[in-house]
């Protein structure tokens, strides 16, 4: 026997108090005395408080998606015809900058490097003979001959300290048209569609690279709402309704989305554990820096009880579950539209504990 009343408990725990009609609105429900003076209220951990108004802030929601932050992000491109040589990253590797990513070999860098070789040693001469032996003419277009030479082979994809090895060794051989592609950027590789052998065309992205500590959240409003959002304002960003990020507004588009008509919001957003990823659907809740004073509730006041959210009221020394209507929840405190009045009693903790005592005395003692 007391096996059925152990089951008929947690069946009654799962699914709130069930006496009681459930359109009664703001009425108790119907059920036994729970009557706890201050000492018993005490034992058990229940706090008991007014219900006050208070200022909350008012929020715009929306929902959202997930976004490459593309003021992060870095496409690594060649910029002449050249073959890939060796892979050195690929997709989901965290690199550094200056890291290389690929080296490749092209016969348009081949000869830029050999013109400028014999550049390099061409302006050493003139140099050397100094302005006595030759003419300003010469001197000048040797000068002017090597830095287009060296700006070549860098406008062709070497960096500055492979150009620099290269014209130390000095070495007519080391013209190879090889040269590495290196991160500009700290970041991970998004994308490495590419092969070793394969012919690159110039402006073909071979490595993608994001930094992924700070996303975008493309959010779309109301129009009628966006109007009270201001760039800078505070954004709260939540996943399935479980953990929630800390963003901003950045930037809003200057158009209407064509098939929702809806204002889209640019809010960045920290990304701490690399938690969030591109793609991935959000909800926004933007703080738009104003409030209105509503009477309200700490949040863990409020139980599901019936199918509905409900307060247990204090009168005397009885505690009464109250069916409630609720609006917003900020900072940890939850609306009251509906139900009570300011001023009244309410368990602001302990609550469950109520729930579970009240639950217990309809089906007597389980002891």
């Amino acid at each position: 026997m007391k096996l059925s009343k152990w089951v008929l408990l947690v069946c009654l725990v799962l699914t709130g108090l069930v006496h009681g009609d459930e359109n009664e609105g703001d009425e108790a429900y119907e059920q036994d005395p729970l009557i706890l003076d201050a000492q018993r209220r005490a034992a058990l951990g229940i706090e008991v408080a007014p219900a006050v108004r208070r200022s909350l802030p008012v929020e715009v929601t929306a929902p959202g998606e997930i976004e490459i932050n593309l003021y992060r992000t870095a496409k690594i491109t060649p910029r002449v015809a050249a073959q890939v040589v060796t892979r050195h990253v690929k997709m989901g590797q965290a690199v550094k900058k200056g890291d290389p990513l690929v080296t490749l070999s092209s016969v348009a860098m081949a000869e830029a490097q050999g013109e400028l070789l014999v550049a390099d040693r061409e302006w050493a001469r003139v140099q050397k003979l100094g302005r006595d032996v030759v003419s300003e003419t010469r001197f000048v277009e040797a000068q002017v001959e090597r830095q287009q030479a060296h700006a070549k082979v860098q406008a062709y994809g070497m960096a500055a300290g492979q150009v620099e090895r290269l014209l130390s060794q000095g070495d007519a051989s080391k013209a190879t048209g090889e040269f590495s592609l290196l991160a500009p950027q700290d970041g991970l590789v998004h994308d490495d569609d590419f092969a070793v052998g394969e012919l690159i065309e110039p402006g073909r992205v071979l490595v993608r690279l994001t930094d992924e500590s700070t996303l975008w959240v493309e959010a779309k409003l109301d129009p009628a709402f966006a109007e009270t959002v201001r760039v800078g304002n505070p954004v709260r960003v939540s996943v399935g309704g479980s953990r929630t990020f800390e963003g901003r507004v950045i930037q809003f588009h200057h158009h209407l989305d064509e098939a929702s008509r809806t204002l889209i919001v640019r809010i960045e957003v920290q990304n701490p554990g690399d938690a969030l990823h591109p793609g991935q659907f959000v909800d926004v809740a933007i703080d738009t820096g104003e409030s209105r004073p509503v009477l309200a509730v700490p949040r863990e006041a409020v139980l599901l009880l019936q199918g509905g959210p409900a307060v247990f009221k204090l009168e005397g020394d009885d505690f009464k579950p109250m069916a409630v209507q609720t609006g917003v929840t900020r900072g940890g405190w939850t609306e009251i539209t509906a139900g009570l009045d300011e001023g009244e009693q309410v368990a602001i903790k302990g609550a469950f504990t109520l729930k579970s005592l009240a639950l217990k005395s309809q089906i007597g003692d389980v002891d």
